[in-house]
C-alpha cells in the first residue's frame, strides 16, 4: 500500500480522490491545513505529496522534503508557480500536475462575474429578500456590441472567447503565440497597449510568469478605457493590488471581478467568518460596490473535480509503476 499525505484537503477532495482511487492500492492521508515548514518536519512514510494551489513549497521547503525521502510531489491543479521547480530538480523530486481540468468552467465563471456586475443580480437578490423591489441603482448595459479584450488564448481563454462571440460580442486578444482557429473565427490579435485602450471588458486568462507578474498595474490601468470592467480568474499575482486599488478610486475601473487574490493562501478555502482579516488590502476591496470576489471558485465544478481527482490519481499510479509522466513538470 501507497500512502500519499494530501494538503490543503477539504471533504469535498477526500470524497472525489477517494472514488478515484478505488481498485488502487492507494492510501490517502488527508490533512485539513497547507503545507508548512513546521509540517514537513513532521512527515513520516510519506514518498508522495499531494497539494493544491496554496501549498507554497520553495527550496528550503525542497530541501526538508527530500530529507524525509518525499520523492514526487502530486500537484491537483494547473498552475504551479506556488512550486520551486529548480530546487525540485536538484534534489531528485518530480512533479507533476493536472494541465486541465475543465477549462469550461473558468470560462463560464468569468462570465457569470461579468453578468452579475454588470446586471447587479447579487443586489438585486439581496434587496428582494427585504422586501425592497426598487430598480435604483441596478442599471446595467448590454453587453452586444461591447469590446471585450482577452489576454491569453489558451484553452480557457480560447472557450472564453467563442461564449463572449456568441453574445455578439467584438473579441480582441493577446497573446505571444495567437490561435488561427480564433483569429479565422473573427478574433482579432493585438499588442498589450492596444487591447488596454480598445476594451470595455478586459478578462485575464493567462499563467503567472515572470513576465506577467503584475502585469495590471498603474502604467497599465492608465491606458484602460474610463470605466473599463476588469476581470481575473486566473492568478491573483497579475495585478497590483494597491494600483487596482487606486484605479477603482479614480473610476478608472468601473467593474471589478476577481476570483484570485496575491495572497489569497491565507484567506482562500477557509471559513473566517469570525475572526479579524488582518489584510488592509481586501478588506479595502471588499468595501466598493462594483467590486465582485469569489474565492477561487472558478474551477469548482464537478466535471472538474472528477478531472482532477482521476488525473491525480493517474499521475501517482505513473510514477509507482515507473512510467512516463505525460503530466511532468520540468525545468531546463
Amino acid at each position: 500500500m501507497h500512502k500519499i499525505g494530501v494538503y490543503s484537503a477539504k471533504p469535498y477532495d477526500k470524497s472525489f480522490l477517494e472514488a478515484a482511487a478505488k481498485g488502487h492500492d492507494l492510501e490517502f492521508h488527508f490533512f485539513e491545513d497547507s503545507l508548512s515548514e513546521e509540517m514537513v518536519s513532521t512527515l513520516k512514510d510519506f514518498e508522495i505529496i499531494c497539494l493544491f494551489v496554496n501549498d507554497m513549497v520553495n527550496r528550503s521547503m525542497m530541501v526538508k522534503l527530500a530529507s524525509n525521502k518525499v520523492k514526487l510531489i502530486a500537484l491537483r491543479c494547473a498552475g504551479f508557480n506556488n512550486v520551486d521547480l529548480t530546487a525540485a530538480k536538484e534534489y531528485g523530486i518530480k512533479v507533476v500536475r493536472v494541465p486541465a481540468y475543465s477549462p469550461y468552467a473558468v470560462a463560464e465563471h468569468t462570465l457569470a462575474m461579468i453578468m452579475t456586475l454588470n446586471r447587479k443580480t447579487h443586489r438585486a437578490y439581496n434587496r428582494v429578500r427585504e422586501n425592497n423591489f426598487s430598480l435604483n441603482g441596478l442599471m446595467g448595459f448590454d453587453l452586444n456590441g461591447k469590446t471585450v479584450g482577452v489576454i491569453g488564448t489558451g484553452k480557457i481563454g480560447q472557450i472564453f472567447c467563442k461564449i463572449m462571440q456568441g453574445l455578439n460580442c467584438q473579441v480582441v486578444a493577446y497573446d505571444p503565440h495567437p490561435n488561427q482557429e480564433l483569429q479565422t473565427a473573427g478574433v482579432k490579435y493585438l499588442t498589450l497597449q492596444e487591447l488596454f485602450k480598445a476594451s470595455d471588458i478586459i478578462s485575464l486568462q493567462c499563467p503567472l510568469t515572470e513576465e506577467t507578474k503584475y502585469l495590471i498595474n498603474s502604467g497599465t490601468i492608465g491606458m484602460m478605457k474610463e470605466g473599463v470592467m476588469l476581470i481575473n480568474t486566473s492568478r491573483g499575482g497579475l495585478i497590483n493590488t494597491q494600483a487596482l486599488i487606486s484605479g477603482l478610486k479614480s473610476r478608472r475601473i468601473g467593474y471589478l471581478g476577481i476570483d484570485v487574490y496575491e495572497q489569497e493562501e491565507n484567506l482562500f478555502f477557509e471559513d473566517l467568518s469570525d475572526q479579524i482579516i488582518e489584510d488592509d488590502l481586501i478588506m479595502r476591496l471588499i468595501t466598493f460596490p462594483n467590486v465582485l470576489i469569489t474565492a477561487h471558485q472558478a474551477f469548482f465544478t464537478k466535471n472538474a473535480m472528477d478531472n482532477i481527482a482521476n488525473t491525480t490519481v493517474m499521475n501517482i499510479e505513473q510514477f509507482i509503476k515507473g512510467d512516463e509522466l505525460e503530466n511532468e513538470l520540468k525545468v531546463d
